[in-house]
């Protein structure tokens, strides 16, 4: 990530926790600076063990603790994916793609049309105020898919 907009999300940051009286500690920030560092989705596992291996020890309660306040304050989106567990994804790359979700095996993958994005943006919804959107597509994986459909001719020859 550029560091401009690493030291905008540390300065809102920051002020969020201020604003809330909570205490802004150089793991909360470090925490941020791993996530700002990972691409895509990721678990607090998986955080956790990046932290780990640039030699940053915190804890998994630490690490899980902040990842709240981080949803809290907008800086992270939490998704809930049907098969895995609790995903996240930093709010400045979630606006940029939407998910499509596989109901059979649980595969998530991301789309990127910017046509759909602006349109979803500019969308004027009557006695609401857009803040930031996530859009999932349910349905079929390729693989899935074919899977499927020799099931069905498999059933239809017998």
């Amino acid at each position: 990530m550029e560091t401009k907009k690493y030291i905008e999300l540390q300065e809102c940051f920051s002020s969020y926790l201020s604003k809330k009286g909570l205490r802004r500690t150089e793991e909360r920030f470090a925490i941020l600076e791993c996530i700002c560092d990972l691409k895509g989705h990721f678990d607090v596992y998986v955080l956790h063990r990046k932290m780990e291996e640039a030699n940053y020890h915190v804890s998994r309660a630490t690490v899980y603790n902040t990842i709240e306040v981080l949803v809290e304050c907008g800086l992270v989106v939490r998704h809930q994916f049907p098969v895995s567990s609790q995903q996240y994804e930093l709010r400045a790359y979630a606006e940029t793609h939407s998910h499509l979700i596989c109901m059979q095996c649980g595969a998530v993958r991301e789309l990127k049309n910017e046509a759909l994005q602006k349109s979803i943006v500019s969308m004027q919804i009557p006695r609401f105020t857009s803040v930031y959107h996530a859009l999932y597509i349910y349905g079929l994986c390729q693989k899935c898919s074919r899977l499927q459909a020799g099931k069905k001719s498999k059933n239809i020859n017998e």
